[in-house]
């Protein structure tokens, strides 16, 4: 197993002006040993120009080349069920821009969503996700193809609300039918729609190549009065779940999560891929990420499996 961070954590840092290279120098001084990126302020699609910017792509591997850091995965936002079939074909192809620029990384893995959008709570239904369904299918098969033909497996998150939960996860994946098609196995999120973390991780292990590690605060949302947002969690803002919980994210090993029996669960599993730290909470981010980061390495170093 190889642990690292994704470039997410530092978005905060980013948005600000701190370069990907500078990420990739921080992911290293913490003791990284691979590298997960998200294309936020990082530009390697060039959107309006509808192509990849293969000057900075290789000059991002190059770099972490130089570092000694793999990079493990590439992660994009994607809504694939838009109703009107021109937008959704346009959405196919930009997704396949950031699948030209993952195997320009070099690549063997790279995430997509499905509905990494904001809908309100009403509409996710077992029976809007049935109806929806298809669509699903129809989106994660062409996407799958156009990168297995560039060498590249894709995988999917349980991610946001709609698209999210170990069943929906699983049924999406095998209804596929895509021999190389895994999960990304995000340990938090599971909360967004009110299922057991632990639980719900020993469902999907089985499915994973590649795991998110994250760690929330859980709160009765009548504790924290005038908190409204429904999706919004950065820099650690609180948003609401499904059934109306409050989350916000934390430092790794201070939230509310099993984070213990997760990594229990996963070392007893033999999972022996990626796993890769999204730091979520208000503190700074390179404080926050280097202690999660830190606290990662004790508990799996602790963590004894009979």
């Amino acid at each position: 197993m190889k642990k690292g961070i994704s470039s997410y954590c530092l978005s905060p840092a980013m948005s600000e002006g701190t370069s990907i290279f500078e990420v990739i120098d921080f992911a290293k001084k913490i003791g990284c040993e691979h590298i997960e990126f998200v294309p936020f302020y990082t530009p390697f699609v060039l959107e309006r120009e509808n192509r990849i910017d293969t000057d900075y792509i290789d000059a991002v591997r190059e770099k972490c080349g130089e570092a000694g850091l793999a990079i493990s995965t590439y992660s994009v936002n994607a809504d694939l069920l838009d109703p009107d079939p021109a937008r959704r074909e346009a959405e196919i192809r930009r997704v396949e821009l950031h699948i030209d620029a993952a195997e320009r990384l070099g690549l063997k893995w790279m995430r997509h969503d499905i509905a990494s959008f904001r809908r309100p709570f009403s509409s996710n239904t077992p029976e809007n996700f049935e109806k929806e369904f298809p669509l699903m299918i129809e989106g994660v098969r062409t996407l799958y193809q156009y990168a297995d033909e560039r060498g590249i497996a894709t995988t999917l998150e349980n991610h946001g609300f709609f698209c999210n939960g170990a069943d929906r996860l699983i049924r999406i994946l095998n209804a596929a039918e895509c021999p190389n098609l895994k999960m990304t196995l995000d340990v938090g999120n599971f909360l967004c729609v009110d299922e057991d973390p632990v639980a719900a991780v020993k469902k999907c292990l089985p499915y994973a190549a590649i795991i998110h590690f994250k760690d929330f605060y859980v709160r009765k949302k009548e504790r924290l009065p005038g908190q409204t947002e429904m999706f919004n969690c950065n820099n650690g803002s609180w948003f609401e779940t499904l059934a109306g919980k409050m989350l916000r994210g934390s430092i790794l090993g201070q939230g509310d999560m099993d984070i213990p029996e997760i990594i229990r669960l996963i070392k007893t599993s033999g999972f022996d891929g990626y796993l890769s730290l999204e730091f979520e909470g208000m503190e700074d981010c390179r404080q926050g990420t280097e202690i999660s980061f830190g606290m990662a390495n004790a508990l799996f170093e602790r963590m004894t499996v009979s």
